[in-house]
């Protein structure tokens, strides 16, 4: 039987295994490559634990290919930019995409509460957390 009364406030500052919960990370999906896993795993570390619930993983899933193909997009722009003889042609078919992906990891970024946009108290004027969210696997 627990005492009588109150507790006391040197009761309330020490936590006990029963104030204790512990929450498990997401897992990444089966169906990403490595690379996606990386960026699925960078992005759920820097977050609180609880922050991506199972109703928000089908917008994870898609916000890790999306950053790994707009890194792709940017590999063969800057291949080609690099070349002596430039297609004209497919290198504004490129820029296209890129734009795209760029568009759907910005919307994506929102809806998932991870953009700087998201992150910011503007009573405050501080971002919300520190560190670099952009360094993907580098």
């Amino acid at each position: 039987m627990g005492t009588r009364g109150p507790r006391s406030s040197a009761d309330l500052a020490v936590a006990t295994s029963a104030d204790v919960i512990a929450i498990e990370r997401a897992l990444p999906p089966a169906e990403l490559t490595d690379e996606q896993v990386d960026v699925w795993r960078i992005i759920v570390n820097r977050m609180p634990a609880d922050w991506f619930p199972a109703e928000t993983h089908p917008l994870l899933v898609q916000y890790c290919r999306h950053t790994i193909r707009a890194r792709r997009l940017a590999q063969l722009l800057d291949n080609m930019e690099k070349s002596q003889e430039v297609d004209i042609k497919e290198y504004r078919d490129l820029l296209r995409s890129e734009e795209e992906q760029s568009r759907a990891l910005a919307s994506l970024a929102t809806k998932l509460r991870i953009s700087q946009q998201t992150r910011f108290d503007k009573s405050r004027k501080t971002p919300l957390v520190g560190d670099k969210l952009w360094d993907f696997g580098k």
